[in-house]
């Protein structure tokens, strides 16, 4: 029996702001978001795994066609998706995950019911979901000390005192080295984690 492997994408769904299209820290004392929270915005109630599953379909229609479409139809499914942290994990075949993927780098305008400007950025191709997972969860820890950095530097420049050295996650020491970069390749021991038994 042949076991069919799979690739995991973990996804950010980014929500630019029209205003503001020149992101800068933080300066007003009214104006207490980050810079680094200001991209990374719940989604609407409205978008669900449904929505982002048609939205892949709509854009590997309209990049490759039917030959496209075909390609993914039997292996496509959205494992994990969260409207509070616009994180979704995606799984495909690994000989066609690059078809999702460069469908959702072409994503500029979510469908409809939703209407909005967004981003998607693919941070992660991993073998496993566990893989995956971990990354979602460090790169969430990642941004939460980011934000918290960014609103205290915002508040001790506001008092008037300068700081003079740069936070530790500015620094370089929040661990966010991206030793493989974005794809992860299969290691010995990996088994692909299925549901589908």
């Amino acid at each position: 029996m042949v076991r069919i492997k799979h690739r995991y994408l973990l996804v950010n769904i980014l929500y630019p702001d029209a205003k503001h299209s020149q992101l800068a820290p933080a300066k007003k004392s009214g104006d207490n978001v980050p810079y680094t929270v200001q991209f990374r915005r719940p989604s609407p109630d409205q978008m669900n795994g449904g929505l982002l599953m048609r939205l892949i379909r709509d854009g590997v229609v309209e990049l490759f066609g039917d030959h496209g479409s075909g390609k993914i139809a039997g292996s496509l499914q959205v494992k994990y998706f969260s409207s509070a942290t616009s994180t979704a994990i995606i799984r495909v075949s690994r000989e066609h995950y690059r078809l999702v993927w460069s469908a959702l780098t072409f994503t500029t305008r979510l469908p409809r019911p939703v209407d909005q400007p967004c981003v998607i950025q693919v941070v992660r191709v991993s073998g496993t979901i566990r893989k995956a997972e971990e990354e979602a969860i460090r790169r969430a820890r990642l941004s939460i000390r980011r934000a918290e950095a960014a609103a205290k530097s915002a508040s001790v420049s506001i008092a008037g005192t300068a700081s003079t050295t740069p936070t530790a996650v500015a620094a370089g020491e929040d661990d966010f080295d991206m030793i493989n970069g974005i794809e992860d390749p299969d290691e010995p021991g990996d088994m692909d984690d299925d549901d589908d038994g």
